[in-house]
């Protein structure tokens, strides 16, 4: 029996957007971009519907500034984590440990703080250093000891949970200094003249337009110079667009409330500094390599070993910053602080992109998955859906997202 190899296929629809899509105009060059780039661009529509859904049926309070400043507020640490998670789950590993951790951190604040009387920036300091211990320790064990992820910090949960109970002795210690509780509740200082907006908030989301607009036009010159396949002038406009408007919304809502939260601009920078290593440093392509092909990493040369320790080193760093976020957002460190917000962020990496099999997910996608569970947990409290509901939606959210992933990956072959 013998191929034909000489049967023509069709050709390739050149870069300027001509074939089947681009005679179907515009919605035909955004259904099949649509098709091509699902993973990237799924979890960032089904956020935009998200938000119009809820904004219809709450007659437009979720969109009101004060709420959409709160929004970033009670969302800060649970993005954050996010981020470290992220990491975490491309490597192919996983944390349970960062919840409890994170309300050992509060808890150690609070104790040097309120009962020792050290001053905050000397507390802070102290405790990224007791998050990046914690971190190392157990990155140790897993990296260079071969114990399983999931065991490690299973018992980091417990045993992380045991000392919060141990250092408060079963109480709320609080209140923070002043200087501590703006890391999670102030906002950024208002300059120049009265125009009935906060001025430095409207100066930041217009650099972060321009910032945005470069860095998408350059990266898109940097794929044609290697050859790789670029989203249609049209549909790339349009993304463009859509990406300047939702910045235009949100700095104009900020601003005409109290501004940008500090927390939001620490936030910012994670995204960038992480979002930047991802992309273009080696440490962020070994990450993508041990996750997505170990032996293949090994082969390249690739220190897996080292990769993973310095994995869940910034994992324990990121934990701490949000156990300082959430113990300052409260002004108080609790017992109970941060029950499921290991959860909430391995929910958020999977909503946001990231697979189960590792090797695949983005900063961005972590965020992108943090907005979705923060915009239902908003939007169900404004409606007044019981607790119950919400765990149930955000449970079948989960499970769509990781359904989601799986089909892709069957449909692509991979």
């Amino acid at each position: 029996m013998s191929t034909d190899v000489t049967a023509k296929s069709p050709a390739p629809a050149p870069p300027g957007g001509s074939g089947p899509a681009a005679d179907g105009g515009l919605l035909g060059l955004v259904l099949a971009g649509l098709r091509r780039n699902m993973r990237q661009y799924g979890m960032l529509i089904a956020l935009g519907l998200i938000v119009v859904l809820f904004a219809i049926w709450t007659d437009g309070d979720l969109l009101l500034p004060r709420n959409v400043s709160n929004l970033v507020l009670q969302n800060s640490y649970i993005l954050i984590l996010a981020i470290g998670m992220m990491l975490v789950i491309i490597a192919g590993h996983i944390d349970l440990s960062v919840g409890s951790l994170t309300a050992f951190v509060g808890a150690f604040a609070a104790v040097l703080t309120v009962q020792h009387g050290i001053s905050w920036p000397v507390a802070l300091v102290l405790c990224l250093v007791v998050g990046a211990v914690a971190g190392s320790v157990q990155g140790y064990l897993i990296a260079y000891l071969g114990i399983p992820s999931f065991i490690v910090t299973l018992a980091g949960m417990l045993l992380f949970r045991g000392l919060t109970e141990i250092l408060l002795k079963g109480q709320t210690l609080g209140p923070f200094p002043d200087g501590l509780q703006k890391l999670g509740n102030g906002f950024l200082p208002e300059v120049g003249p009265d125009t009935n907006y906060h001025n430095l908030t409207l100066l930041l989301g217009l650099v972060l337009i321009a910032a945005v607009v470069w860095q998408e036009f350059r990266d898109r010159r940097r794929q044609q110079e290697f050859s790789l396949d670029v989203l249609p002038t049209r549909l790339f406009l349009l993304k463009l667009t859509a990406l300047v408007a939702a910045i235009l919304v949100v700095t104009l809502l900020l601003a005409s409330y109290k501004g940008a939260p500090i927390v939001l601009i620490i936030l910012g920078a994670l995204v960038v500094g992480y979002g930047y290593v991802m992309r273009n440093a080696v440490f962020g392509r070994h990450i993508y390599a041990i996750g997505g092909n170990l032996p293949a990493a090994k082969l390249s040369g690739v220190k897996d070993k080292k990769v993973t320790f310095y994995v869940f080193l910034n994992m324990g760093v990121l934990a701490a910053l949000a156990g300082l976020v959430v113990a300052a957002r409260l002004n108080a460190a609790s017992p109970k602080a941060g029950v499921n917000f290991e959860l909430e962020a391995i929910a958020s990496s999977f909503i946001g992109g990231a697979s189960m099999s590792g090797g695949v997910g983005t900063v961005l996608g972590a965020i992108i998955g943090g907005l979705v569970l923060g915009v239902l947990n908003n939007g169900m409290n404004l409606l007044s859906v019981g607790t119950d509901w919400q765990q149930v939606i955000k449970g079948l959210a989960l499970l769509v997202a990781v359904g989601f992933d799986v089909w892709n990956k069957r449909k692509s072959g991979s």
